[in-house]
């Protein structure tokens, strides 16, 4: 059995509208012992909104989404029956890695909306001292994800634009991955997961802009509903549907690389990965797309430069980290190209920065 080759389209149960949020001491009737993972400023934005302490016992994860913390949390707690996050992706994906250890379900309130963990059953594990580990993938799904567009109002914008690059991700990935295939090799779901991402990116392309200005304005508008089940909802569909053709490819594997860069740990998850796209693209010689989605890059504020993300040494020896994880045999630069070497990301790097 391997979980990683199983169809698994997200959350038990997804609810976005406004004001759902008011909904959730109805969720909770059912379960009998209920504990909140959260982080210091995730609950205060909370507390602000919701205006009421939830009256059940309050756990803060240290800020690493790792196997160690959850581990920790999880024996703090000794025994629930529902975890219930609430904070931003790494919140989202400690809640689901102590929900494991314990065998119980997850109800995951997203307080910024800036990618799909608080609506799939895989998770983004990193070391405790924040460096990429692994993709981790859980038994059971979210019970309920829960996505208030009123409270999200809250997000900052730019954790808004590195949820839509961490999205868009999701066309540039599964194309570059699936784009070998025939047609007849690729599965119905495959086909399902692909129909999807080109959604994703339609829907970021054309309504991200206006998303972005009702944010400003924190007014809820069509663009910004839209956006936000695309970043939270349908990224997380692609890979349900369309299994490993549908998760990491290039663009990930990139921000795996720069994550071993301590000055990028304040770079937004979703930024390096939309800096992912531009390296994958120049790899595969794709530099018209470049060129193409090159503006509306600089229209949102996604980067285009290693600079804008504090680094500043480019060279071989500067990116030692960042190639070596991006090319390595457990990472997803791989899924683009079996024999990628680092002097080939390095190239690809580099194309970039020169653009």
């Amino acid at each position: 059995m391997n979980i990683n080759d199983e169809v698994r389209p997200g959350g038990n149960r997804y609810v976005s509208g406004t004001d759902v949020l008011n909904d959730l001491p109805n969720y909770l009737t059912k379960f009998k012992q209920v504990a909140v993972i959260t982080g210091d400023i995730s609950y205060q934005v909370f507390n602000d909104f919701y205006q009421s302490e939830l009256d059940f016992p309050i756990y803060r994860y240290d800020g690493s989404a790792s196997y160690e913390n959850a581990q920790k949390i999880a024996e703090q707690i000794e025994q629930a029956d529902v975890i219930v996050g609430i904070g931003g992706g790494r919140v989202m994906d400690t809640a689901k890695l102590t929900a494991e250890n314990l065998d119980c379900d997850v109800i995951l309130v997203p307080t910024l909306i800036s990618n799909c963990a608080p609506f799939t059953p895989i998770t983004a594990v990193y070391y405790p001292n924040r460096t990429f580990r692994c993709m981790g993938f859980q038994s059971r799904a979210p019970y309920l994800t829960l996505v208030d567009w009123k409270f999200l109002l809250a997000t900052p914008v730019d954790y808004f634009v590195a949820g839509i690059g961490d999205t868009l991700a999701k066309w540039y990935e599964i194309t570059g991955i699936t784009n070998t295939l025939e047609e007849d090799q690729k599965s119905a779901y495959t086909r399902l997961g692909i129909a999807c991402a080109k959604e994703i990116a339609a829907i970021l392309l054309e309504d991200s802009q206006d998303a972005i200005k009702s944010l400003k304005q924190q007014e809820i508008s069509p663009a910004f509903t839209r956006v936000t089940d695309t970043i939270i909802a349908l990224a997380g569909e692609t890979g349900g549907f369309a299994v490993s053709y549908g998760r990491s490819a290039g663009a990930h594997a990139v921000h795996d690389g720069l994550s071993y860069l301590e000055n990028t740990h304040d770079a937004l998850h979703g930024k390096k990965v939309a800096y992912g796209i531009l390296v994958q693209l120049a790899y595969t010689n794709d530099f018209d797309e470049i060129r193409a989605i090159y503006p509306f890059y600089e229209m949102i504020g996604l980067p285009t430069k290693l600079a804008q993300m504090n680094v500043s040494d480019v060279s071989e020896e500067g990116l030692a980290a960042v190639i070596k994880q991006a090319a390595a045999k457990e990472d997803t630069f791989r899924m683009i190209d079996p024999e990628v070497t680092e002097e080939q990301v390095f190239a690809a790097i580099q194309a970039v920065e020169s653009l």
